[in-house]
């Protein structure tokens, strides 16, 4: 059986070499924290998911899943999986810029400006 990955949005944040945003992962993830990376110099980050700790690297991503959950992927598997897109900035004045509404009869002489209720 084949199956395809529904279409749903998510929210990610890219981990800069040696946690430069870090204050920016953390607001993004409350519950991430650093430990020593033993392996080599530097730390980890470590993501608590709902499978328990996993652990990221520099340019993984960090994901917030549709329920909320927080796991980390790596850079290109995130590539190969999504697409980068912007969500629409509304200003406060967004209201002001909505068009008042119309009636039907403003509507209908919009179309047809010679058009009456007469005519029919």
């Amino acid at each position: 059986m084949k199956a395809r990955k529904k279409p749903v949005i998510i929210e990610a944040i890219q981990i800069q070499y040696d946690c430069a945003n870090w204050q920016e992962l953390k607001e993004f993830c409350p519950t991430i924290s650093l430990v020593p990376n033993d392996d080599s110099v530097g730390t980890l980050v470590v993501i608590n998911t709902l499978e328990g700790q996993m652990y990221a690297d520099d340019y993984d991503w960090i994901i917030k899943g549709v329920k909320g959950e927080f796991y980390p992927c790596k850079s290109d598997i995130f590539a190969l999986t999504y697409d980068i897109i912007e969500e629409p900035q509304y200003t406060e004045d967004f209201q002001s810029n909505t068009p008042d509404p119309v009636t039907v009869d403003q509507y209908l002489n919009f179309l047809c400006p010679n058009f009456t209720l007469k005519d029919v």
